[in-house]
């Protein structure tokens, strides 16, 4: 599955990221401006939510099954206003999913919690973020 592909983050314009360590960015257009003109709190949520699904799809890969994941709960903090230009990058998600495919492989089920931050242009953490997924194996039926 390719993330940026799929039709809500095509109508968003989301794009892969070109920054070192970057996984998604929006670039700096004043469709995703507020009334203040920061960028708007949903244009920096949805940035981030794709970039769970990303480690997702990296992570998951290679079960050799399908599986149906869902988002099951946000915890976001914002901690800047973001202006320009805003990407992300996955925080610390050591051993993440070999847990994930683990509990997937013997429960046929697994929870994740995968943290993911946003930065504005100049580098300003923007967002720090943990989107919980549950993880179900997809019935071959």
């Amino acid at each position: 599955m390719e993330i940026a592909a799929l039709p809500f983050n095509r109508l968003i314009g989301l794009e892969r990221s070109t920054r070192e360590g970057g996984v998604f960015e929006l670039p700096a257009r004043e469709r995703y401006t507020n009334h203040l003109g920061t960028v708007h709190a949903s244009a920096i949520l949805a940035l981030a939510e794709a970039t769970s699904g990303e480690f997702l799809v990296r992570g998951l890969g290679g079960l050799g099954f399908g599986v149906v994941p869902v988002v099951r709960r946000v915890d976001a903090r914002f901690r800047k206003a973001a202006s320009g230009a805003i990407y992300s990058r996955y925080g610390d998600t050591r051993d993440l999913a070999e847990a994930l495919c683990s509990g997937v492989s013997t429960r046929g089920r697994g929870l994740a919690a995968i943290p993911v931050e946003v930065f504005d242009g100049s580098g300003t953490l923007v967002l720090s973020a943990k989107f919980e997924w549950f993880v179900a194996r997809r019935d071959p039926a």
